[in-house]
């Protein structure tokens, strides 16, 4: 079972998937994450992409997000999503649900004209060995100046972006976040 470790909604507990295809966030890589950007979550648009159960965008919104965008493309991940977002009784104001594919969510967001602050992306691992789900950011611009993209992926694979600068990889056991911005 997952929990909320901090903030307006900490210790409630989220439910997780019980598809063995869909890899949660574990705790210790959650608390890496949050530790590392400490204060800097409040009142920021948060991307959580390839959301699955929401624990990490539902984090934010504890840790004083202003608004967070979920996107996943699996229908169990959506009905999960919802579950935990209608059990902890979080406003609809505060957050959006996408039901779709990443890449085309990006494009549709972009011709929305919105922009993040923070994106943290989550990929199946297998998609990152012929896919950079970066691209679709920096084209569609929507990573504000400042903004900072965060990528969790097994700390075996190499991952190589070659669209904004890496300036810190975390490695957590088994598993690696790397923090990107924009190049300068």
């Amino acid at each position: 079972m997952l929990r909320i470790h901090s903030g307006i909604y900490k210790g409630r507990r989220l439910k997780s998937a019980s598809d063995p295809g869909v890899r949660p966030t574990t705790a210790k890589v959650k608390l890496s994450f949050f530790d590392i950007l400490q204060d800097q979550m409040r009142e920021k648009i948060f991307l959580d992409g390839f959301a699955g159960s929401g624990n990490i965008g539902i984090e934010a919104l504890s840790r004083g997000a202003e608004y967070v965008i979920f996107i996943d493309s699996l229908k169990e991940s959506i009905q999960l999503l919802r579950h935990n977002i209608e059990k902890i009784g979080i406003p609809s104001d505060f957050y959006r649900i996408i039901k779709g594919d990443y890449n085309r969510s990006i494009i549709h967001l972009s011709k929305e004209q919105f922009m993040f602050d923070i994106i943290f992306l989550d990929p199946p691992y297998q998609l990152l060995e012929y896919a950079n789900p970066l691209k679709v950011i920096f084209k569609r611009k929507v990573l504000k100046p400042e903004g900072i993209i965060i990528l969790e992926r097994p700390s075996h694979l190499k991952f190589q972006a070659k669209y904004f600068h890496c300036y810190r990889t975390q490695k957590i056991g088994t598993k690696s976040l790397d923090f990107f911005r924009n190049p300068e």
